[in-house]
């Protein structure tokens, strides 16, 4: 008679690797790891009229990166970030992170770094580790094969929601917030234009995205951000436009200082500075929209809490 692990899935090393979660010592691993769902109680919360709002995606093909490099302490710190950005950008406050893990095999060791590298991006986001999944699917990937996919829960105050296209007016400003390189997105573009012999390049690639929700939190509590984009792929105008109304649009002043990597994409590359434009973040992880007046005050209380924010663009 044929054994399902005879089929290339092994229970038992997945009921381990639920049991590894559940060891993690941390405040952002949720009670209801290895149960079928996981509670909310939303009235703990303290919102007066709570919105529900979710969200989903990966983090491509920097995966490839982690695997050449054999480290995968951070990518989890990614997973996380790419959908938790997603939610503060519309105003959410994250409060839930569920993880989906696909393999050929499971590889314990691997696994077990990907999932501290999570609980750590939970941990960043001030939100809670619900659950997962875990799938062996030796039919469907090879032995060496996994893709992550990420979902996130926050809840926002009906009248805190962004964006407020209707106070969005010609000459507010951009302003934005410096990513940590290239995040999560063109990472197929470089990873063929960067040698495999720079290895600096490639642990540079590695670096993990940023998670926002400290900074975000601080500048929306000001009352005066009219909207807000995550940079990913379609890079600045691509994604600040899904949240202007359709008369405006940014014009970007391009006098950052962008990270070198970047530099060197296109110049290995051949790249287009319109490609790079339309591709890549370009140094700038977060943007968002204010009225001029609102500028030189947001700006000072970036500073006394520790970062900085940019003036990047005009609306036009």
């Amino acid at each position: 008679m044929r054994t399902y692990s005879e089929a290339g899935v092994d229970i038992s090393r997945g009921d381990r690797f639920v049991d590894f979660i559940k060891s993690i010592r941390s405040k952002a691993v949720g009670a209801g790891i290895g149960g079928f769902s996981a509670a909310l109680p939303l009235d703990a919360l303290g919102f007066k009229r709570p919105v529900l709002m979710t969200t989903t995606d990966g983090t491509g093909t920097k995966l490839l990166v982690a695997r050449k490099l054999a480290k995968y302490d951070t990518i989890g710190i990614d997973l996380v970030a790419m959908s938790v950005n997603d939610l503060i950008v519309c105003g959410a406050k994250p409060v839930v992170f569920l993880d989906y893990i696909a393999c050929g095999r499971i590889d314990e060791n691997r696994l077990h770094e990907i999932m501290r590298g999570i609980v750590r991006g939970c941990e960043i986001a001030g939100c809670s580790l619900g659950g997962g999944e875990t799938a062996e699917m030796p039919d469907l990937y090879g032995e060496e094969d996994f893709d992550l996919a990420g979902f996130a829960v926050g809840i926002a105050e009906q009248d805190g929601m962004l964006p407020l296209k209707e106070e969005i007016r010609p000459g507010d400003l951009v302003l934005g917030l410096r990513s940590s390189g290239i995040h999560s997105n063109g990472l197929s573009l470089a990873r063929k234009v960067i040698p495999e012999s720079d290895s600096a390049a490639w642990e540079e690639m590695l670096t993990p995205t940023l998670i926002y929700t400290r900074e975000m939190g601080i500048l929306l509590g000001s009352g005066q951000v009219l909207a807000a984009a995550h940079i990913t792929g379609g890079g600045l105008y691509g994604n600040l436009q899904r949240v202007l109304p359709d008369t405006l649009a940014p014009r970007f002043s391009f006098d950052w200082k962008v990270p070198p990597l970047f530099e060197k994409i296109q110049t290995l590359g051949g790249v287009s500075e319109k490609e790079m434009r339309s591709v890549f973040n370009l140094g700038i992880g977060i943007a968002m929209i204010v009225h001029p007046g609102a500028k030189h005050g947001l700006v000072e209380l970036a500073q006394r809490s520790g970062f900085e924010l940019l003036e990047i663009g005009v609306l036009q």
